[in-house]
């Protein structure tokens, strides 16, 4: 693992910028982050484990960035956040409160993540008693929210009188700093594929995460591109928070994003992280991440017992072959294989379902929880052949 000192020299994004980790030479950063990755607790109150709590989600399963000790939600006081959230016991108890959490550990953690994505991206006034409270404490905050809690007059006065940090990984760079598609992303070498799914919030980051993991154990050198506020927390090197960015820029910071990891990294692969859903009508990122990726190939994530688009219950789900042709109409790519969110299926229903679609769609069908990640390998590998003898560029 880096520490986030560490990858404030490569990340891409500007040192001033909210994105980036904390730098070295900011004087209100603690002195742990010299030497060590910084230990965090995050913050889910009523939501671990469910949809908006997914930034909490992705944090416990993956993060190289913070050290994650423990995670507060009163609702899941006393259980483990491994076995709640994926049925494997893990070292991250969840708590019911900052009181708990410094009774728990010998120190306090050194930074306090709001690890909620509420659809208001607001902050609540029981939850900014609770970011005061920590920042009071002497822990650094970071936030996702589209709120910025940097531009908080309360919250911004608290963390100064306490020389603690407020990072906002949605705060965008100004927009004289931002970059403009140029289609030098047809110049990079690498397989760029996509995880693009049919709903917000229904896994594309975790299978992307599952699959960089996969590819770079097999030794297929793999990048993955971030395009959203947890992946980013998580520690992506490259990336953009891709709904904090005006839409003019926002094909030209990925594709510069691409363009960075590509000339400093040298990869077979790029994964791109998807946002959204391209058939959504409350999202463009899809449509942006298609156009500034210029992607070879899609992976599609869907739930199949989800009957309705998260947060619009008026609006069903499409399914995978309506989502299929419209990506493969929408851009010069191919769909190479399904990936399932298993919310609410039994083992049995989710083999089913796996033959079911593999016969209907002819794709490949898996899930990146709930089956081995070589059943994810084998998709890329059978559709790219050419990677296992480090040949990136073979037809479907």
């Amino acid at each position: 693992m880096k520490s986030e000192i560490q990858m404030a020299s490569t990340i891409r994004r500007p040192a001033s910028g909210a994105q980036a980790p904390p730098m070295i030479h900011d004087t209100t950063v603690h002195s742990s982050l010299l030497t060590q990755i910084p230990t965090a607790v995050i913050y889910c109150e009523g939501n671990f484990a469910k949809i908006d709590g997914k930034t909490a989600n992705g944090l416990v399963r993956h993060s190289e960035a913070y050290r994650v000790v423990s995670v507060i939600d009163s609702t899941q006081s006393g259980e483990n956040s491994g076995q709640v959230l994926d049925d494997v016991v893990n070292n991250i108890p969840i708590l019911d409160s900052l009181d708990a959490v410094a009774a728990h550990a010998s120190t306090l953690p050194d930074t306090f993540i709001y690890g909620m994505a509420p659809s208001t991206g607001r902050l609540s006034p029981t939850d900014r008693g609770v970011v005061l409270d920590a920042i009071a404490r002497g822990m650094n905050i970071v936030s996702g929210l589209h709120e910025f809690l940097s531009d908080d007059i309360e919250i911004a006065q608290a963390a100064t009188e306490q020389r603690v940090s407020v990072r906002d990984i949605r705060k965008p760079k100004l927009s004289k700093d931002m970059r403009l598609f140029d289609g030098s992303v047809a110049k990079v070498a690498a397989l760029r594929i996509a995880v693009l799914g049919t709903d917000c919030a229904i896994g594309k980051r975790t299978t992307a995460t599952v699959l960089a993991r996969a590819l770079n154990a097999k030794g297929i050198k793999t990048v993955l591109v971030g395009t959203g506020q947890t992946g980013l927390m998580q520690g992506a090197k490259y990336g953009v928070a891709m709904d904090a960015v005006p839409p003019q820029f926002c094909c030209g910071e990925l594709e510069g994003a691409i363009v960075a990891a590509s000339e400093a990294e040298q990869p077979d692969v790029i994964l791109i992280e998807g946002q959204g859903a391209l058939s959504h009508p409350a999202f463009c990122t899809s449509a942006f991440i298609l156009r500034g990726s210029q992607p070879d190939a899609v992976i599609l994530q869907h739930a199949p017992k989800r009957a309705h688009r998260c947060d619009f219950p008026n609006m069903p789900m499409p399914t995978p072959a309506n989502e299929i042709a419209l990506i493969e109409a929408f851009s010069d790519t191919k769909v190479i294989g399904i990936t399932l969110n298993h919310e609410g299926m039994s083992e049995a229903e989710v083999s089913d379902t796996i033959t079911a679609q593999s016969e209907q769609l002819a794709l490949p069908v898996t899930d990146a929880l709930s089956r081995p990640a070589a059943h994810l390998l084998a998709m890329v590998v059978a559709a790219y052949p050419g990677l296992q003898q480090g040949i990136p560029k073979v037809a479907v």
